[in-house]
């Protein structure tokens, strides 16, 4: 099992900036995948962000040149540097790790972003 917790939501204003943390616990494998992923009220869940252990990054369009994902593997840590952001960005986020074909979520964290 894998425990992840985030840390850092919040209320920005629109173009103001948030960085989002995830502290992974548990038993973790070193060859893992770990994301970011987002729903918006009545909306699905979407990826944001993901990035495997060998550092390989894939992004949402809508983030695409605003966002960084990084990670430290030996501290099983993962962050979301998010900039400029924009109203659109409200939504709970979510730290995800997958690893030998199971997917661990977090609770989630709230990112608001004021117009």
């Amino acid at each position: 099992q894998v425990q992840l917790v985030e840390s850092g939501g919040g209320l920005v204003q629109a173009g103001g900036s948030l960085r989002l943390s995830c502290a992974a616990s548990g038993s973790i494998f070193s060859i893992n995948t770990m994301g970011w992923y987002r729903q918006a009220p009545g909306k699905q869940r979407e990826l944001v962000a993901t990035m495997t252990s060998y550092r390989s990054t894939n992004y949402a369009g809508s983030v695409k040149g605003r966002f960084t994902i990084s990670r430290d593997n030996a501290k099983n840590t993962m962050n979301l540097q998010m900039n400029s952001l924009k109203p659109e960005d409200t939504a709970v986020y979510y730290c995800t790790e997958y690893q030998r074909g199971a997917s661990y979520w977090g609770q989630g964290t709230q990112v608001t972003v004021s117009s």
